[in-house]
């Protein structure tokens, strides 16, 4: 059917996600840094990513598309639900200002945490706001970023789950240099994963 959808110029995207945040719909996601309609049956042509995006990436446009099917999104936000609560979970990727964050427990974790420890999903990520990276493989300080998040938004309290091995120290230095370079004071704790996937 012919129908009114969005297009996104990949070339104009910073990569920032906004668009994927504002969609309420899940049909953006955010693919190799990049804003992508994943789901051309999620998309409603309602555009609410429309002022989300900085860059002037999205716009409509008219053109053969599925037609906009309601129950495949109600049962993906059902399934959501249970999930992450925020997307672009990657430091790199994730908006600095964004609903996720007001009133937020954050989770800031080392990518191998997940995979060394199998119930990091269940004790420490459910009911919070996930960010996830890793310091020595992008070879990234991840404090300016954790700084912005935690100065711009109603952040309660911050968890830093990292591996034992001594690269993970970058991921705790930025999160305990954010804390304190944000000006606000908000209680905070560090878990330590040993590479046999216990709490130490």
């Amino acid at each position: 059917m012919i129908r009114k959808i969005i297009k996104i110029d990949e070339s104009k995207c910073n990569g920032c996600g906004a668009c994927a945040e504002a969609c309420h719909e899940g049909a953006i996601a955010m693919v190799d840094g990049v804003a992508r309609l994943t789901r051309e049956d999620y998309c409603d042509g309602l555009g609410d990513c429309l002022p989300a995006c900085p860059t002037g990436a999205i716009t409509f446009e008219e053109r053969e598309a599925p037609a906009y099917d309601r129950e495949a999104v109600m049962a993906h936000k059902a399934v959501s639900k249970k999930g992450l609560k925020n997307w672009p979970v990657q430091i790199k990727l994730a908006p600095v200002k964004s609903d996720c964050f007001d009133g937020a427990d954050l989770l800031i974790a080392a990518d191998c945490t997940a995979y060394a420890f199998a119930d990091l999903n269940k004790q420490f990520a459910e009911g919070r706001t996930v960010l996830i990276g890793c310091p020595k493989l992008d070879g990234w300080d991840y404090s300016e970023k954790l700084t912005q998040i935690i100065a711009s938004n109603d952040i309660k309290s911050v968890t830093v789950v990292r591996m034992e091995v001594p690269c993970c120290g970058g991921m705790e230095m930025a999160a305990r240099n954010a804390v304190k370079n944000s000006g606000k004071f908000i209680p905070w704790q560090v878990v330590t994963i040993s590479t046999d996937g216990r709490i130490i």
